[in-house]
């Protein structure tokens, strides 16, 4: 992940991010009117946005009722060592599987939390053997599988200046 450029955000930039961070397919026009202020001065400010890195990317949120059978896990993790190189390595591991959609690395306590989804128990154990017990320096793995999820968002609000 690229660190953004340190830009002042005004009133007007945190309108578009929140308003984009709620609906990232609305038209330049739709957003600018939303956002009370021209189309041109809509796109330019998304453009200054998206080029300071404050705008990582554009996505859709799949939902997970797609798969209602899938599993949702949060996992911590602990390391036997925990020196930069190893863990470095354990998290270009992690964050080139698939199944793993966030990968934080925390203190105190476990040294990750990997925010995981999978289609079953079958793909789970199979991630198991592949990230955890494959891998000698992991101590520790501690699975939490979620029942419900009772709010997902991942808007960010940014600092007022």
């Amino acid at each position: 992940m690229n660190v953004p450029a340190r830009i002042d955000l005004d009133d007007t930039d945190r309108r578009l991010l929140d308003l984009l961070q709620a609906d990232a397919s609305r038209s330049n026009v739709e957003l600018a009117a939303a956002a009370g202020v021209s189309p041109a001065t809509a796109l330019r400010r998304v453009k200054r946005l998206v080029d300071a890195g404050v705008i990582e990317r554009q996505v859709a949120l799949v939902s997970p009722t797609v798969a209602p059978q899938a599993l949702s896990v949060i996992a911590e993790v602990t390391l036997d060592r925990q020196g930069a190189e190893h863990l470095d390595a354990f998290e270009a591991r992690a964050v080139a599987e698939p199944a793993v959609q966030q990968c934080w690395r925390v203190s105190p306590g476990p040294d990750f939390v990997l925010v995981l989804w999978l289609p079953d128990m079958t793909a789970y154990d199979a991630l198991v053997r592949r990230l955890f017990t494959q891998d000698a320096n992991v101590r520790n793995v501690r699975a939490y599988f979620a029942v419900k999820r009772g709010k997902f968002d991942p808007r960010v609000q940014p600092p007022r200046a």
